[in-house]
């Protein structure tokens, strides 16, 4: 098997990944809103859904079209960074529970959460998807997705902090010694 179907390969379980995070998002969604939960920052999900989108089509366009020397360090490291991203997102997304979800919801009353990751950080999720931004396009050389996506992103994760920020703004403090989770 050559470098570029594996690559190809990788790409597809990822995209197979990101409808299985669909489904569990839809269920989680409707959860929350059942629940009285609210949803803000709307205005930006079909930007990030065509974002994140692009990154798996560019990464194989650029790869095949391209066709670059892959040197064995960068494919295997960036590999393992991707991995690790998506460990981090399902660390995420099972501390998270029922909460977790693509859009920015929040159900009123219920604490922010403050185990698993969100105990080191305020946004883990997020380091995930910069690092699986740059690491997913790297395994195949495909420099141009990376840098491209980087930056885009970065704008794009400006406005969904905010906006999550705010939302979890509207929150109850979490009491000493009860995680939200």
């Amino acid at each position: 098997m050559t470098t570029l179907v594996a690559f190809t390969i990788l790409v597809a379980l990822v995209g197979v990944e990101r409808l299985a995070e669909l489904v569990v998002s839809k269920r989680n969604a409707a959860w929350s809103l059942e629940r009285g939960g609210v949803e803000t920052g709307f205005g930006h999900y079909p930007f990030m859904v065509v974002l994140h989108t692009g990154l798996l089509v560019g990464a194989l366009v650029e790869a095949w079209v391209r066709r670059p020397d892959v040197p064995s360090a960068l494919a295997w490291s960036m590999l393992g960074l991707v991995i690790a991203s998506q460990a981090l997102r399902w660390w995420c997304i099972g501390t998270l529970g029922r909460r977790w979800n693509t859009r920015v919801i929040v159900v009123p009353g219920l604490p922010p959460v403050d185990s698993g990751p969100y105990r080191f950080l305020r946004h883990p999720n997020y380091v995930a998807v910069v690092v699986e931004g740059v690491a997913l396009p790297l395994v195949h050389a495909s420099w141009i997705t990376a840098l491209v996506f980087t930056v885009v992103n970065a704008g794009l994760l400006t406005v969904r902090i905010r906006a999550e920020d705010a939302a979890l703004a509207t929150l109850p403090p979490v009491e000493s010694g009860v995680s939200g989770a």
